[in-house]
């Protein structure tokens, strides 16, 4: 018919183009061409390789300090069985073999016995329990508990606690051996030890027997806890 017709571009020409317009963009004058555009015009997207992500943990800031031994506290250590005898009493703990326990003067030092995820972890958590029993037989730990509502209050009874928390009956509770307890007013507890896990346990026990509502603060709480107070409904 003598009419010129256009004929269209192949596929391979289109690609061609596509891949020219990305290599002209300013991403790829930058230095990193989008993967985006390659993938429209066909081509495989280039993927920057990365090089293994390496996490490289230093030495515990509490593990790494050694542990000091008080004055008038005594001590035998052998195969990480470590024992300690001071005023307050008598505490000893098996140590894991992860642990690395050297003696040197007037302290102890522990250090990890490999790299493994283990030994890392444990490193702080067994300078602290070490350094919790030095403290302990030394000068001993305690936890103060008040009680806060109408009626409530806490007495010792022979060698028992007595606690009136609001409840139809008395609240009586056996304080374990090694523990001493106190109430310097009827408001008041005292749980003092040589053992720091079975002095918080047990502050534990006496406040779970009536704990802090939100909305007046009735119940035992630790003397140094900050209950939050709810808003009640509005009439």
């Amino acid at each position: 018919d003598g009419i010129p017709r256009r004929t269209p571009p192949s596929s391979s020409t289109t690609s061609a183009m596509a891949a020219s317009m990305a290599s002209t963009s300013l991403s790829a004058r930058q230095g990193y061409a989008p993967a985006r555009v390659a993938a429209r015009a066909g081509a495989k997207p280039v993927s920057a390789a990365r090089a293994p992500l390496r996490v490289v943990a230093g030495e515990s800031r509490i593990g790494k300090h050694a542990v000091p031994v008080p004055k008038g506290v005594t001590y035998t250590l052998k195969d990480n069985l470590l024992a300690v005898k001071g005023p307050k009493g008598e505490l000893e703990f098996q140590f894991p073999d992860l642990m690395v326990m050297t003696e040197e003067d007037g302290a102890i030092r522990l250090s990890k016995a490999d790299e493994s995820k283990k030994a890392r972890e444990g490193h702080g958590l067994y300078r602290t329990l070490c350094n919790n029993m030095m403290v302990g037989v030394s000068d001993g730990f305690e936890k103060k508990l008040k009680l806060v509502g109408v009626g409530y209050k806490a007495a010792m009874q022979g060698k028992d606690l007595n606690l009136s928390l609001g409840y139809a009956h008395q609240v009586i509770l056996e304080v374990p051996q090694g523990l001493k307890v106190e109430c310097p007013s009827n408001t008041e507890i005292v749980v003092s030890g040589y053992d720091k896990v079975e002095v918080g346990n047990f502050a534990a026990i006496i406040r779970s027997k009536r704990k802090p509502e939100p909305y007046k603060g009735k119940g035992v709480r630790y003397a140094d806890e900050v209950v939050l107070i709810k808003e009640g409904k509005r009439k």
